[in-house]
């Protein structure tokens, strides 16, 4: 009796289980599918999104660093378990410390204008900086980066109802 060779069965579960582990790093944005503070579809947005587990055993999903700041300020004092994002190339999620981030480029954004990206590899991050543009940076970096674009966009915006009320700051004169 001949034996047939087991490599292709070995393969197609090689791959059903990667495709398995990809899926389930993914999952997230089936359970949150919208962004917690903008709305915006957090799995047309995978590549960006973030997951936030808090102490208490709940959790936000949103859509990019922008609104997990965002989320953030609105539950002071709740402690945080884990903050993850997800690999801008592969969409898995990653403990933001774990993460190579990149500032800047010329790939747009979500919800900024100074884009801030993470990649689970400093060679995908310096591969997306040598044809995009950028800095590699700390999260640190990132997370202060996306704290002084908010200020920045709420100072604009406080700017603009200001000017469209007729109110510039000195009483009128009655």
């Amino acid at each position: 009796m001949t034996r047939t060779p087991r490599r292709p069965t070995a393969l197609l579960l090689a791959g059903l289980l990667l495709a398995g582990a990809a899926l389930a790093g993914q999952e997230d944005a089936d359970v949150h599918r919208e962004c917690n503070h903008c709305g915006m579809d957090r799995k047309a947005y995978g590549y960006s999104r973030m997951l936030i587990r808090f102490a208490d055993g709940g959790e936000a999903g949103v859509c990019s660093l922008h609104c997990a700041l965002v989320e953030l300020e609105g539950a002071p004092g709740r402690a945080v378990a884990a903050l993850l994002v997800a690999d801008r190339d592969g969409r898995d999620l990653l403990p933001v410390e774990a993460a190579t981030w990149v500032l800047g480029g010329g790939k747009r954004g979500v919800m900024t204008a100074r884009a801030k990206w993470a990649f689970a590899s400093p060679g995908a991050a310096a591969a997306f900086v040598r044809e995009h543009g950028g800095q590699v940076v700390s999260w640190e970096a990132a997370r202060q980066a996306a704290a002084d674009d908010l200020a920045e966009e709420r100072r604009l915006l406080g700017a603009r109802r200001q000017r469209a009320s007729g109110c510039a700051g000195a009483p009128r004169a009655g």
